[in-house]
């Protein structure tokens, strides 16, 4: 099996242990991964901590290093994007279009102005707001997009002026190791670490008196308990969390035009993303127009591993998620839920799961109360309008909504009574580096992207200057 090595101060790094890294595809370890010792993670964030003040101080500097990340992401993205579909399970294709997408971060970062703000400017005094980096950030991401999340987080910390310690999940680790070690010639030693392992090499980076900018991409539980330890010494935070989105279908739709759409709203990569259409609401007259067109959708597109060609979905990541996914499926049919398709893991060798329907489904039922974060979709009938925007609003979650209707003002009304960090109309999780992106209630704190992601990495000054002594 191959074996990854750590990236501390410039160097790679062994250990003395190591986990085995799943192929989602065939159920089987494919390579090794060290595992981080405390020893390791006081390494790494020291050599942070040293790097900081050179990099902070020369920002022409940092937007050009930037743009070099960029540049070595496009440069290789074949080959990060091959290790991450092993790692991961998604079709070659859009692991490769995910490394590519992760470059245009670093490039809208590289070119993003960041002025100090003038408050007031005249022959008595002069009132500035100025940025400055917070220090030693440690960045943690989950398994289901682990490059582009990544990006969402380094770019701009960096551009801030911060250095960074980043802990990739323990189901998808390789593909950020390998990053770090092409990046070895365009960040000076100590700018990026990487050490890899569980929860106690997280918790380890979250307490450590060095890091003062925590940015955590994972459920709600742990962003939770990331939080409680941050709080210790008043870290900042910024947690992007679970999402259980809501689509709501209005009765004036073609549901044969916006079918495929809100298919791969709720199944591309297999239903694992955080803003994923996790709960369909279908007005009663084109409810079964609707669920006979997604029906269709599902049974046409191809289940496999992710390195076989014309792979339109690949795998459930790792196996405690899929064993989820077919709880809160049986868990639905018990509960009264018909299986329109799916509903049973496929046969043989991985981790795969087809695309399930569940129609007749209804709030208090787990599928519908909870995040799935799999290929499972529950749809909801309704008849009032108002009341559905009621029982989309009825949970814990507010990452995303939306709203499909022919009458684009009338969804746009209803798309702004939703409780969520983003709304779209007639479409589902269109992202962008300069659009900013966060959820409300427990789906999250702070903002990701964008102008207002950059700040997140900042502490803002105000400079007050009188003229004259």
């Amino acid at each position: 099996m191959r074996r990854f090595r750590m990236f501390i101060d410039g160097r790679e790094i062994d250990a003395a242990d190591h986990d085995e890294v799943i192929d989602p595809a065939r159920g089987e370890p494919f390579a090794l991964c060290p595992r981080a010792t405390p020893a390791h993670v006081e390494e790494a964030v020291a050599a942070a901590a040293r790097a900081l003040p050179s990099w902070r101080r020369d920002e022409g500097a940092r937007r050009e290093s930037l743009a070099a990340v960029a540049s070595v992401l496009l440069a290789h993205a074949d080959e990060v994007g091959r290790l991450l579909c092993e790692e991961q399970g998604k079709p070659l294709a859009a692991a490769v279009a995910e490394v590519k997408s992760a470059a245009r971060w670093f490039s809208y970062y590289a070119e993003l102005e960041l002025e100090p703000e003038e408050l007031e400017d005249d022959a008595q005094k002069r009132v500035m707001v100025r940025r400055h980096p917070l220090g030693v950030t440690a960045a943690i991401t989950p398994w289901n997009f682990p490059v582009a999340l990544l990006a969402w987080k380094l770019a701009p910390a960096l551009r801030a002026g911060n250095t960074v310690v980043a802990k990739p999940s323990p189901f998808t680790p390789l593909s950020t190791l390998l990053l770090a070690s092409l990046l070895r010639d365009v960040l000076p030693p100590g700018v990026l670490g990487v050490v890899t392992g569980g929860a106690e090499v997280g918790q380890q980076l979250v307490t450590s008196p060095l890091v003062r900018k925590v940015s955590f991409t994972g459920s709600v539980a742990t962003g939770k308990r990331v939080m409680a330890s941050a709080a210790a010494d008043l870290k900042r935070v910024t947690l992007e969390l679970g999402g259980n989105d809501a689509a709501i279908v209005l009765p004036d739709v073609d549901p044969a035009a916006i079918a495929k759409r809100l298919f791969w709203a709720a199944f591309g990569n297999s239903g694992q993303v955080c803003t994923a259409v996790k709960r369909l609401y279908v007005h009663e007259e084109v409810h079964d127009a609707i669920v006979a067109a997604l029906v269709d959708q599902a049974r046409r597109v191809k289940l496999g591993p992710g390195l076989d060609p014309g792979t339109q979905l690949g795998p459930i990541n790792n196996a405690p998620q899929l064993a989820r996914v077919i709880d809160l499926v049986d868990d639905a049919r018990a509960a009264g839920g018909s299986i329109a398709c799916g509903g049973e893991r496929s046969p043989g060798a991985g981790y795969f799961y087809p695309p399930t329907i569940v129609t007749g489904a209804r709030a208090g039922m787990r599928l519908v109360d909870e995040e799935q974060f799999g290929p499972a979709l529950p749809v909801l009938r309704f008849s009032d309008v108002d009341q559905v925007v009621d029982d989309a609003n009825r949970t814990s979650f507010g990452l995303g909504a939306s709203v499909w209707a022919d009458d684009v003002e009338r969804a746009v009304e209803i798309a702004g009574r939703l409780e969520a960090g983003t709304a779209w109309v007639n479409h589902h999780q269109d992202v962008a580096p300069f659009i900013p992106f966060g959820g409300v209630k427990q789906s999250g704190i702070g903002t990701e992207n964008g102008v207002a992601g950059l700040f997140e990495f900042t502490s803002l000054q105000v400079l007050n200057v009188r003229s004259g002594a």
